[in-house]
């Protein structure tokens, strides 16, 4: 059975049982503090769980792409050296809000695994919760063990512990026992020697579970405490890949349909052959593996980075490429061209592949180019570290230094360390891994405490489209406690005018007043699990009384004219550049605004004139505000209404228009085009391969703008006599300063000259050696061209000069090549050591080398330091 079919066949199943097929939701999560990606299939649905809102339906069925390398989920680690652990997986499931139970539950899934699907029951086992003696005293799951008891037979039913049998989402939230599905696909003969039942949740490659049946039916609070759910829900996970193992009666994840188009083109790049070395093995599934999880990172919006979800991203594509570079012997890059494989095979069921391929394949091609830079820079340190190596052992601290600032990994480090008979200390890079996570770890902890109930709101409503202030009441409140933030307060209302941070634009500020005349400040408004949050330092003196709470009208009104302009910009993009940019981020705060669009090329200068000029022209045309709220997806996008790839919408959505530029947009923005007042481009780069951003200003920031500048204009002018024609006064000045210092750097040469005879005559000889240390009232060119004229004339010749320009020092060694050769001295390595001296540092070749540093009055100690090398 192919794996297309496999899907469809369980979306169909549940479908037929009065279930709402939907499509996977983004992976990249937005409005979920607690996590970076979606990593069970039921976390898009978080919000129903928890009561913060109404389905659609009450039974769901999907299958989500989920990804799990980072926090309590992390198969990370494990991905390449086992064969049914992924980075990106499919988890099939069926949900159930205050409907259906584990009657149902159990029922259904037997019926699909036995009769649709035809998985023989012989090789099935089930597992149900045995209960807790912890501070939870939970008695065993009975009622689901008499369920499971019409179809299996009893010594086919296990008990299982709270870590397998007790799913918890996190710390805190919906959780309950639940009822795991495994299966045995091994030989008959490996079943006559070990009973199935002995291997389940042992980590064997062959007896996994497949299907998870959660009876979600409790809610753990943050102090501890287990408390009951009003509705109890199902929330089930099949793993995809595994399910297809089974069916298509192969003995790994690797060996299906899901991953066999991609290891075969990986054959084809590589010219190995998978299945005949373990190392070849490994490295092939690791990259068929994570090919996957970046091309649909990429594909939901998210891109390589240094921080936060865009860092696990290049984490993932980067221990690809060390597999690849290490066992595979590729130092190109190659992992970009296994993308059209993989949008072939799974594009008609994620049609975001597709239309995303270019993209995906472009930065994950200049990622990879990039860390094999960083892979050769790494090398090259990595043989200084073993230069500078006493005995047979690197310190750990050296190696982590190259792993934590050059991104160089340790498997590798450690590889070509024994390669060389040398030894990694892997506790001390161990010690201080641990003190970077207990740093990073101290630097993000967060308490969160319960929330304190005021009243019942079942229905929180948003008025800020309409209204800067309202009359509100808290409904709701708890305290976090951060080290960035210090205490903090979360306040939800019954109604608000305040816009949650989303789709780009920052949240509101403003006050919340009471009737006494005290006043907390609204520092921030966010979306959590579709909750809008008021953030605040002081809890409101009397927390259950009425309220007016009042909207920053500066803040909204700067931050609406910046979010207009990006859907002008937008639209400017495509008019100029063309109908392949697309938003690929943006970011709308008071001050500026930042977006990022699909490009292959820099903007040239007259474009992005062309561009500035587009936004005005719709600004000076003083276009009116034309919104359409709660219209169904489909008319919405008939009408012309551009969607963004990433992005969550649901059936219906709302429509901002300005002339012809027509968007689904949440966020809050001006009336009329006028009020942006003018649009300023201030800069525009490179964020990525084929990823292009602008920075702009509007309202405002753009009088401020132009008021510095015309400041700064005034002052030049001032220092150029007020010149009728400053840039041609400007110019004049630039063409005499670089006639000035072409007569400089003659001067300096001849006084090179010169100084070179006297310096002749200051050589004394220590053990053979021609040696000279002394400061010199010269650049670093000049003294560069003394020591080689000098060893030019002079063997076995050890020059250490000094000098001071502009406040800085300058240490420079020159030592003949024979010297390095006979002697094993190296003048990257004095440098290094003296550098210290002059508070800086600098590195060079064996035979002529420079170092740089702040403190000028350290260059005597540096040179009354030289000869202890000639000893």
């Amino acid at each position: 059975m192919k794996s297309q079919d496999i899907r469809s066949k369980f979306l169909n199943f549940f479908e037929g049982k009065q279930h709402l097929v939907v499509p996977s939701a983004p992976m990249v999560l937005k409005e979920d503090p607690t996590l970076m990606f979606v990593n069970a299939g039921m976390v898009p649905f978080k919000e129903y769980f928890l009561g913060n809102t109404e389905p659609k339906k009450n039974r769901i069925t999907d299958s989500q792409k989920c990804l799990r390398v980072s926090g309590k989920h992390n198969d990370l680690e494990e991905v390449g050296y086992d064969t049914y652990h992924h980075t990106l997986f499919e988890m099939l499931g069926n949900w159930s809000f205050g409907d259906y139970f584990k009657k149902e539950a159990i029922a259904w899934a037997w019926e699909l695994l036995t009769e649709v699907y035809g998985i023989d029951k012989d090789i099935l086992y089930v597992t149900v919760f045995e209960g807790s003696d912890d501070a939870d005293k939970l008695k065993m799951d009975t009622e689901a063990y008499d369920i499971w008891k019409q179809y299996i037979s009893e010594d086919r039913i296990l008990k299982g512990n709270k870590k397998d049998n007790f799913w918890e989402m996190g710390d805190q939230g919906p959780c309950g026992p639940c009822s795991e599905i495994h299966v045995d696909i091994r030989s008959a003969e490996e079943k006559a020697k070990v009973d199935g039942k002995t291997l389940i949740n042992m980590d064997h490659p062959h007896v996994v579970e497949v299907w998870n049946l959660v009876f979600m039916e409790y809610n753990r609070k943050a102090n501890g405490e287990l408390e009951v759910l009003p509705n109890k829900h199902i929330d089930t996970g099949m793993g995809f890949e595994r399910l297809c193992m089974v069916l298509q009666g192969v003995q790994s994840n690797y060996d299906t349909d899901v991953f066999t188009p991609i290891i075969r083109e990986v054959e084809a790049i590589t010219n190995k052959d998978y299945n005949k070395n373990e190392e070849v093995d490994v490295a092939i599934r690791v990259i068929s593996d994570h090919v996957r999880a970046v091309a649909f990172s990429i594909a939901d919006g998210q891109l390589p980075s240094n921080t936060g979800a865009g860092y696990v991203i290049r984490r993932i594509l980067r221990r690809a490429v060390r597999y690849g570079f290490t066992f595979l012997d590729k130092k190109e890059p190659f992992i970009y061209r296994l993308v059209d494989v993989l949008s072939k095979k799974m594009g008609d069921a994620f049609p975001e592949l597709r239309a995303q391929k270019v993209l995906i394949e472009n930065v994950i091609k200049e990622e990879e180019a990039s860390f094999l830079r960083t892979l050769d820079q790494g090398l090259v340190l990595l043989n200084r570290i073993v230069e500078e190596t006493k005995g047979d052992t690197v310190s750990g601290e050296k190696a982590f230094e190259l792993y934590d600032t050059y991104g160089f990994p340790i498997d590798l480090t450690a590889l070509i360390l024994s390669e060389k008979d040398l030894k990694l200390d892997e506790k001390g890079f161990n010690e201080e891994l641990q003190k970077q996570k207990d740093r990073s770890r101290s630097a993000s902890e967060t308490s969160t405490e319960d929330w304190t109930i005021l009243f019942e709101d079942d229905v929180q409503e948003f008025i800020g489209y309409d209204a800067l202030e309202a009359n509100v009441k808290i409904a709701r409140y708890r305290k976090v406690t951060s080290k960035k933030d210090g205490e903090m307060y979360q306040l939800v209302f019954n109604l608000t005018p305040f816009y949650p941070e989303g789709g780009g634009q920052v949240g509101d500020k403003g006050v919340l007043q009471d009737v006494h005349g005290d006043v907390v400040y609204i520092v921030d408004t966010k979306k959590e699990n579709n909750v809008i949050i008021h953030l605040c330092k002081n809890l409101p003196k009397h927390i259950n009384e009425n309220f007016k709470a009042v909207v920053s009208s500066e803040h909204r009104a700067l931050s609406s004219s910046n979010h207009t302009a990006t859907h002008l910009l937008h639209q400017a993009l495509r008019a100029i550049l063309g109908e392949h940019v697309e938003q690929k981020g943006s970011l709308v705060k008071p001050k500026s605004l930042r977006f990022d669009f699909s490009h292959f090329s820099k903007v040239t200068p007259e474009q992005l004139q062309e561009i500035e000029d587009f936004v005005n022209a719709r600004i000076e045309g003083k276009l009116p505000l034309e919104e359409q709220r709660n219209i169904p997806m489909e008319k919405a996008l008939e009408e012309g209404a551009m969607a963004l790839f990433g992005e969550k919408y649901g059936d219906t959505v709302r429509t901002i228009r300005f002339g012809k530029s027509m968007e689904l947009c949440g966020g809050i923005h001006v009336k009329n085009t006028s009020d942006i007042w003018h649009f300023k481009i201030v800069s525009e780069g490179a964020v990525a391969a084929g990823i292009r951003r602008i920075e702009a200003i509007t309202n405002k920031a753009v009088r401020d703008y132009f008021s510095e500048n015309n400041t700064a204009y005034l002052e030049m002018k001032g220092m150029l006599n007020n010149a009728k024609e400053p840039v041609k006064a400007l110019e004049n000045l630039q063409h005499e300063n670089n006639d000035l210092k072409k007569q400089i750097e003659v001067l300096l040469k001849d006084k090179a000259k010169n100084i070179k005879g006297e310096l002749k005559n200051e050589l004394t000889e220590i053990n053979g050696i021609q040696f000279l240390a002394k400061k010199l009232d010269l650049d670093a060119s000049g003294i560069k061209d003394v020591c080689f004229e000098l060893g030019s004339q002079f063997e076995n010749l050890f020059l250490l000069f000094g000098a001071e320009n502009d406040g800085k020092a300058i240490l420079s060694c020159y030592i003949s090549k024979e010297l390095v050769a006979s002697k094993g001295l190296n003048a990257g390595t004095i440098v290094r050591e003296l550098g210290k001296h002059i508070q800086g540092g600098g590195g060079g070749q064996p035979f002529f080398a420079t170092a740089g540093g702040k403190n000028p009055d350290g260059i005597t100690a540096a040179l009354e330091a030289a000869k202890v090398y000639l000893v």
